[in-house]
């Protein structure tokens, strides 16, 4: 039988993308957990859908690093590096260093490519967000700093396509890896998205996570203007401003350590892309360590920025020449010091693929991401831990997650 949204959902695979709503009579709509899930008119749903096998990421990823060199933790990676832009504001208001608005910033300038594709805050709807396109500096910096809540940057991608012009797209590891599953059947993409960017992700926290920040703030949503996860400073703070202009404010550790990373959806908890295989450059927070544990203490932002493909190699080199970045190189064995999360979540996936076996549930499909061998390296005591923690947290099937 043809796999459906209605499949997916149920599954609770869905990631909430958005590149099924490419196909025809899908719509996005944020459901009763508060994630963003697809949905068809009632007369259809148990209708085929001869395309989405071939783009859900949720459903299957397939890895092939074509030559590449291949690090079976962090994947492709041709180059890494540690670094910010050279300009303190686009520093200042993005996640860590701003080099991924930096870049952004240059292929707009550039005239590299026409418009920019990204995720920023609903002006509708402050907690939420929406995916829209950037033409210039003002646009990428108005919409720069992590978004910890639903969003589904695929859900437009044919209108942005419709127009024939050339653009580059930031979204979520799984974003990248369904645009490149597109790729494969809409010849379009490859000709017009140039650049793919991404960043490492723990997973997408329900809209939940920030009515309980808001709670925690003792802030009603009515009484909210604008909502910032993060940003503005390293790592930045929460921060909730309201309509009178007052601010309430929660430190990063508080909200995204506490609250946010508690309501993350099923399928991220595994996923085993969480540091963005499928992009051009990925870049992440280069956290200092203390006591063996990233700092989040509050400074001057640093990216990690970790190289996957020669397009992606020429533009760091372009846009470094015009001294728009500051690098510095990085070993390896460094990333798990910074990112220990990402270190371990990989490691376990094939772990809790089992648990889904043992549970009889519908699992998706992995492979050329090395995970037999990242187990085979791991403590079987702790893998077994994985096993009966994830089948304990099994999610009823429907309707859906």
């Amino acid at each position: 039988m043809t796999l459906t949204v209605e499949q997916v959902v149920q599954s609770n695979l869905c990631l909430g993308c958005g590149a099924c709503a490419n196909l025809p009579d899908v719509t996005m709509a944020l459901s009763e957990r508060g994630f963003n899930r697809p949905t068809r008119p009632e007369a259809l749903r148990a209708a085929p859908q001869p395309g989405l096998e071939a783009i859900c990421s949720g459903h299957a990823i397939e890895q092939d690093a074509a030559g590449r060199p291949y690090d079976d933790t962090w994947g492709p990676m041709l180059e890494l590096w540690t670094g910010s832009s050279t300009d303190p504001e686009v520093r200042y208001r993005g996640s860590s260093g701003g080099v991924i608005s930096q870049l952004a910033i240059h292929l707009l300038e550039s005239k590299a490519v026409d418009f920019v594709v990204h995720t920023r805050a609903d002006p509708e709807e402050p907690l939420g967000n929406v995916t829209s396109p950037s033409y210039n500096r003002t646009d990428i910096l108005s919409g720069a700093g992590s978004r910890y809540a639903p969003s589904s940057p695929l859900a437009e991608l044919n209108a942005y396509l419709e127009t024939g012009k050339q653009f580059a797209f930031i979204g979520k590891p799984c974003d990248v890896a369904a645009l490149r599953r597109m790729a494969k059947v809409d010849l379009r993409i490859d000709a017009q998205v140039p650049y793919m960017f991404s960043f490492f992700c723990a997973g997408v926290p329900s809209r939940f996570g920030a009515l309980a920040v808001l709670k925690k703030l003792e802030v009603e949503a009515a009484q909210v203007s604008k909502f910032e996860f993060r940003g503005r400073g390293w790592p930045g703070l929460t921060r909730a401003t309201r309509f009178d202009g007052t601010e309430a404010t929660m430190d990063y550790n508080s909200s995204w350590g506490m609250m946010l990373s508690r309501t993350l959806q099923f399928r991220c908890k595994i996923c085993p892309d969480g540091t963005g295989e499928f992009a051009d450059i990925v870049c992440a927070d280069a956290w200092y360590g203390k006591d063996g544990y990233p700092d989040f203490e509050e400074r001057d932002g640093r990216s990690m920025v970790l190289v996957r493909t020669e397009r992606g190699r020429a533009l760091l080199r372009e846009i470094e020449a015009c001294k728009l970045i500051e690098l510095e190189p990085l070993d390896a064995g460094e990333i798990e010091k910074m990112q220990p999360y990402q270190r371990d979540r990989k490691r376990v996936i094939l772990a809790r693929l089992g648990a889904l076996v043992v549970g009889r549930r519908k699992r998706p499909r992995y492979t050329g991401l090395r995970l037999a061998a990242l187990a085979a390296r791991s403590n079987p005591v702790w893998l077994a831990k994985n096993v009966l923690g994830t089948l304990r947290r099994l999610p009823s099937t429907p309707p859906g997650s």
